[in-house]
């Protein structure tokens, strides 16, 4: 037991590590400077969700084979090698490759870290759980903001050398984890361990609905608060030297992470989720209709704290359906399911922004209102099945 706990404080102090992006505030500002357009940023976005999307289940099944530590370890020496490139990058192929490396990570990562926290966490803990490493990841962010705010300022390649050096102890971290496994269930090779798999899917076919959903929010919310927040800001009449300490409020936001668990003990989960989809969407709504600072940067905070609430949720409910063995398998099939969609969702948010911020709101709150619908309607079959 002591053991599993020492996995989770470690997780936390990698999450936290691995948040520290010291270029965070300027992130999109950044890549523009070196001549990259939005659509061109978007782009890459889906070229590495491509990429994820044709690793995420060999990832998995080697995850399941080799052990979760090892995924993690090695994912992590390959996520500190992505942010040497990025800290060299000045033109879209380095940052294209910086993207592509990063796209192995996430790939290995995906479900990994989560099917380890689920076997390392008491069953009744495990959202609580979940809610905390998504906040020690904003804490991060926030800790990064505070140093880039206070003394990077306008210094690009520090922040960006800052997070070479955070990421490089997140490796040297991930060394200390201990291996856990989950039990066999007697499948002993490939193919029946695939047909297992294959089984436990489609019995669960529903499910489908409810990843769309999930993807629907979580890469409209992305795009948005990361990358076109920026753009908003700047339209919105915000001095790019305002974007840190914003970039501090965004983060500190996307603390409630921490305390998800509470709210749908609370008010139901389905009552949570609906909630959730119906902020994000007024938020775009209101972002496209009004260029105004606080206005913007309120909206921003809405959309941080849907996503933020709904990720340990999300991860939750998929870690639920899960019946086979082959935990993080399973999950790499739900992700790439997710990731399918993304793709769609960044080209579209890209393209909207380059003609105009206000049609990127549209599209990003008609993303989120199909969300909820899809949500519904899956919630409404599982009703009707128990």
């Amino acid at each position: 037991m002591e053991n599993k706990k020492l996995n989770i404080y470690l997780l936390y102090a990698i999450a936290l590590l691995q948040g520290m992006i010291f270029y965070g505030p300027i992130a999109t500002l950044y890549r523009r400077a070196q001549g990259l357009s939005m659509y061109d940023i978007t782009l890459i976005e889906s070229i590495s969700l491509t990429v994820m999307i044709l690793l995420e289940l060999p990832w998995g099944y080697v995850s399941d084979k080799i052990g979760y530590k090892k995924t993690i370890v090695v994912c992590n020496i390959l996520y500190f090698i992505s942010k040497i490139v990025f800290w060299k990058a000045d033109n879209f192929f380095m940052f294209a490759a910086e993207r592509l490396i990063l796209s192995v990570v996430l790939a290995g990562i995906s479900g990994c870290d989560s099917a380890y926290l689920y076997l390392s966490a008491d069953k009744e803990n495990t959202q609580s759980v979940f809610g905390i490493y998504e906040a020690m990841s904003t804490a991060g962010l926030i800790f990064a903001s505070l140093i880039f705010s206070v003394y990077v300022n306008d210094n690009y390649e520090t922040a960006a050398f800052l997070t070479v050096v955070s990421y490089g102890a997140a490796m040297l971290s991930s060394l200390f984890l201990i291996e856990v496994r989950p039990e066999t269930n007697g499948y002993t090779n490939a193919e029946v361990r695939i047909k297992a798999i294959a089984e436990s899917f489609m019995k669960d076919k529903a499910f489908i609905m409810f990843l769309l959903a999930a993807s629907l929010l979580m890469e409209s919310n992305q795009i948005i608060t990361v990358f076109l927040s920026q753009v908003q800001y700047l339209q919105s009449g915000i001095l790019p030297k305002y974007m840190g300490y914003i970039y501090i409020l965004v983060t500190v936001s996307g603390m409630l992470s921490a305390y998800s668990h509470i709210i749908t003990d609370r008010i139901g989960e389905g009552r949570t989720i609906k909630m959730l989809f119906c902020t994000a969407a007024i938020s775009c709504i209101s972002m496209s209709v009004v260029l105004n600072p606080v206005s913007s940067v309120l909206c921003i905070v809405l959309m941080r704290i849907s996503a933020s609430v709904f990720i340990p949720i999300s991860i939750n409910i998929k870690n639920r359906r899960i019946t086979t063995s082959s935990r993080a398998t399973m999950l790499s099939v739900y992700s790439a399911i997710m990731n399918i969609t993304a793709i769609m969702i960044n080209l579209i948010l890209g393209k909207m922004a380059d003609i105009n911020i206000r049609y990127a709101m549209v599209s990003g709150a008609l993303f989120c209102g199909l969300g909820l619908i899809l949500y519904a309607v899956w919630e409404s079959k599982e009703r009707v099945k128990n």
